[in-house]
């Protein structure tokens, strides 16, 4: 079965032999080396000021950056499911909560963003996607940033980078907190958030807030090679091998590249066979086509042609689906799915069978004329 669902992702097999190793204890000299390499090469990944590991999923490091960074009203932009938690997360945490919520393939402008911040003095942080996994939807953050910091260099942007890390290369000159999860891009089993810091925000996290998630008792420990709490050891054995596996498959620029191909062939094959692209500003991280007959086609791709792709939550629950295409996938085996998108939808009297979606993706992922 090809597991091209956005997250979890599939871990590749050196990645799983090297997590696979003896436990080792994480107050150890001998764990502490390994943190320091994997450390290392998440600086090199993320391109931030700083660099800390939590022993949580993603949602782990949403709530970190908003209770360290936001201490008075939090904007945040609900384009879907994970912008939506932004806002809840506010509130949980008895923070006030100005929202600009669109239509989960809506993304807003940074001038609609400006204008709620003038209207809303009060905003000291901004919590928004890059990439939107509810719809696949690709946020102009770096824009909205910019402008943002113009009007107020001292406000927080907390870019929540979980399908974005690892597939594209992210600006991060105007971003404080870049948020990532371990089962996304980087292959990994559920469990190991990363945050990656600017200066400005370690001055505005200061002593921290919270306990488990308190950003500045990490840092410190962090800075020492060790963590505050017990360490997720295995995942952090993880990072290392899998950064490594990356760097021998070329770095992180030949990632990006195949990535966007990757993202740009199956889009335009899918769109050759008649389908459509559900967000105005599509993410590489995944494709997402909206369509009446969605639940069939995932029930056929994963039933009768070995191929397990994501649908809709809430009200896109059965209307899209989303084909994912963070990590070391294989050329072939995203044609193929492409070519069983094609295959399911003749088995549902759609169209005649060519072989269409794989000849397109093909020609557009080699430079073929």
């Amino acid at each position: 079965m090809l597991l091209f669902t956005p997250g979890p992702t599939p871990v590749p097999e050196s990645v799983r032999v090297a997590m696979a190793t003896p436990t080792i204890h994480h107050r150890t000299p001998e764990f502490e080396a390994i943190f320091a390499d994997a450390r290392a090469k998440l600086f090199s990944l993320m391109k931030t000021d700083e660099v800390v590991m939590l022993a949580t999923s993603g949602t782990g490091a949403m709530e970190a950056a908003v209770i360290n960074l936001c201490h008075n009203t939090l904007l945040s932009i609900n384009s879907g499911k994970f912008g939506e938690r932004f806002g809840k997360i506010a509130k949980a945490n008895n923070l006030k909560n100005v929202e600009i919520k669109n239509e989960w393939n809506v993304a807003p402008s940074a001038d609609e963003v400006i204008e709620v911040l003038k209207a809303n003095p009060d905003v000291d942080a901004i919590a928004i996607q890059i990439s939107e996994s509810a719809g696949g939807l690709r946020h102009n953050v770096e824009d909205i940033a910019k402008k943002a910091k113009e009007i107020n260099p001292d406000i927080m942007i907390i870019a929540d980078g979980i399908t974005a890390v690892g597939v594209e290369s992210i600006d991060v000159t105007n971003i404080d907190a870049l948020l990532a999860g371990s089962q996304k891009a980087l292959m990994l089993p559920p469990g190991l958030a990363i945050l990656g810091l600017s200066k400005a925000s370690i001055e505005k996290i200061g002593s921290g807030k919270g306990y488990y998630l308190n950003l500045a008792s990490e840092i410190k420990k962090q800075q020492q090679n060790t963590t505050a709490y017990t360490a997720a050891t295995t995942l952090v054995m993880g990072v290392d091998a899998i950064l490594s596996e990356i760097e021998k498959e070329g770095g992180l620029d030949t990632l990006y590249e195949n990535t966007s191909k990757r993202a740009e062939a199956t889009r335009e094959a899918l769109k050759a066979i008649g389908l459509k692209i559900y967000p105005n500003s599509p993410a590489s991280s995944m494709t997402t086509i909206i369509d009446e007959n969605a639940s069939e086609i995932r029930s056929i791709l994963k039933k009768e042609l070995d191929v397990n792709i994501a649908g809709g939550q809430d009200h896109l629950k059965g209307k899209i689906f989303r084909i994912n295409h963070m990590g070391l996938i294989k050329a072939y085996e995203a044609s193929w799915v492409v070519n069983a998108v094609e295959l399911a939808l003749a088995k549902l009297g759609r169209l005649n069978y060519e072989a269409k979606a794989s000849k397109v993706f093909n020609e557009i992922y080699y430079g073929i004329n």
